[in-house]
């Protein structure tokens, strides 16, 4: 008998070890077909960039920027540091304005009537027109960066979160207020947990936007941050570290995203 349970113990540890091998298989088959396009698209540069077809001058090959980044790497992490403290405190100011807001305009129509159109009007004025006045008012330090996080990261959040109390069944809303719920509890049991999902997607978007927004008025104006540090390779001509940079930009606003998705799947249960 208890040579039967060892067994049956092992081949359950092979099993389990078997499937941990499948899924992790899986979890790179799929990481290689999301990001096929992007893959075949940099073989099909560096392919170019060996043949000369396309000078190293204009167009520095993959090869090259990523010797680039190696040997910047300290300097760019440097910088780094406060361009994700920028768009982490942006980000946390504008999550605090869109529940506030989300809140007032839901509870009252003529607050939303009031806040929509300015709000909307908010949006459409680009980003590059709005940086340098923000610098000149506000200065070359951590201000206007995190002023420009906060106006373009609140806006996904707060329509998210406006569609995710207009999702909830009237009938819920009537069943809770027969039962003598107040407007809180109407919102603790009924409308906040129903915008949770609605929340995450809009600070999915809200994260990318937050990065590229710390960036941008870096460019334009400031002492520290990986926009200061594009606006230097710039001037120098570093094509291959200008590429190093942007290539990091994007792979740290998908680093957020995912982020954001994982907390989502640690919130939400279901």
């Amino acid at each position: 008998m208890r040579d039967l349970a060892l067994k049956k113990k092992q081949q359950n540890t092979k099993n389990t070890a078997n499937n941990k091998n499948i899924k992790n298989t899986k979890k790179v088959i799929d990481f290689f077909y999301r990001y096929s396009i992007v893959i075949v698209i940099l073989l099909l540069w560096q392919g170019l960039a060996w043949l000369k077809v396309l000078p190293e001058f204009f167009l520095p090959s993959p090869y090259a920027v990523a010797r680039a980044f190696v040997q910047d790497i300290r300097l760019i992490l440097y910088h780094t540091r406060y361009t994700l403290l920028e768009a982490l405190i942006g980000m946390l100011i504008a999550i605090v304005l869109a529940f506030g807001l989300s809140l007032l305009m839901d509870l009252s129509k003529r607050c939303y009537d009031l806040l929509y159109s300015p709000i909307i009007i908010s949006q459409t004025i680009p980003t590059v027109a709005v940086a340098p006045l923000l610098i000149i008012w506000l200065g070359y330090y951590m201000a206007p960066k995190i002023v420009l996080v906060v106006m373009t990261g609140f806006f996904p959040i707060l329509i998210a979160l406006l569609d995710g109390y207009r999702s909830v069944d009237p009938d819920c809303i009537r069943l809770l207020q027969s039962m003598g719920a107040s407007r809180w509890q109407i919102y603790r049991h009924g409308k906040l947990p129903a915008s949770i999902g609605y929340f995450f997607a809009g600070l999915r978007v809200s994260v990318s936007y937050a990065l590229i927004s710390a960036v941008v008025s870096e460019w334009l104006g400031g002492y520290s941050g990986l926009g200061v540090y594009m606006t230097r390779v710039r001037k120098a001509v570093a094509l291959d570290k200008m590429f190093a940079v942007v290539f990091f930009v994007s792979g740290l606003s998908l680093l957020l995203m995912a982020a954001v998705d994982w907390l989502h799947k640690k919130v939400v249960k279901y």
